[in-house]
């Protein structure tokens, strides 16, 4: 599955991107609004990592995306 895809269905997908990254608030999920480059950020602050590994992971999550 493509981001757009992710992007246009967020609604569908923000619970997905929750139960991967469990320290994403919802506040933090609403302000994402599907967009890829604030979910990366979200995650790196929150977890505390490289963004690399930030990127890593969103890629990988997005891969599993059905």
């Amino acid at each position: 599955m493509n981001w757009d895809q992710i992007e246009g269905n967020w609604k569908q997908f923000k619970g997905k991107a929750k139960e991967q990254w469990g320290k994403l608030t919802d506040d933090n999920i609403d302000q994402i609004e599907g967009n890829r480059d604030q979910l990366v950020g979200k995650v790196q602050e929150q977890y505390g990592i490289e963004k690399e590994e930030a990127e890593r992971q969103v890629k990988d999550w997005e891969s599993r995306q059905h």
